[in-house]
């Protein structure tokens, strides 16, 4: 990302970047959202067990995902193999700690009120969503309809 303030090659003054820092923490700042929480670490710190992570999903997950993460009344589809096949394991986990709140999507403390998934929990769900990927997703074209545009006949006479 280039630099913004003009001591840094940009094109914004310091006085400039003050008043947008200000405005972005004044209207999207939610202070005291994560007091007294304990907010699971970025990157997991134990392996993940899939099995664990079928329970977890079924406590904290299926009742929005659906059975098996096929989508439900209230969320989409996430054991979709596309899906699985282009999101990291790291994405999954982010998803799980922060939400998708743009989709209503709620945090790791909002599934099930009173309590928040654990860490473990969150790692678990990302190796049992992980072990659902299949080696080749979505439905892949099959090498005979995978064919080169044929020459017209006017090209092959010039």
């Amino acid at each position: 990302m280039p630099a913004f303030a003009q001591s840094a090659g940009g094109m914004l003054t310091d006085a400039q970047i003050d008043v947008i820092t200000k405005e972005i923490r004044s209207r999207w700042s939610r202070r005291g959202i994560l007091d007294a929480a304990s907010v699971p670490p970025y990157a997991p710190k134990l392996a993940g067990d899939a099995q664990r992570g079928e329970a977890a999903y079924k406590t904290f997950c299926e009742s929005c995902h659906g059975p098996v993460g096929r989508g439900g009344q209230k969320a989409s589809a996430i054991s979709d193999d596309s899906f699985l096949a282009l999101v990291s394991n790291q994405s999954l986990r982010t998803i799980l700690i922060a939400g998708r709140p743009e989709l209503g999507a709620p945090d790791w403390r909002g599934n099930v009120p009173g309590r928040p998934m654990s860490d473990q929990e969150i790692t678990d769900v990302v190796a049992w969503l992980a072990s659902r990927r299949v080696s080749n997703p979505g439905q892949p074209y099959s090498a005979s309809n995978n064919t080169q545009p044929q020459e017209s006949e006017d090209a092959k006479r010039k």
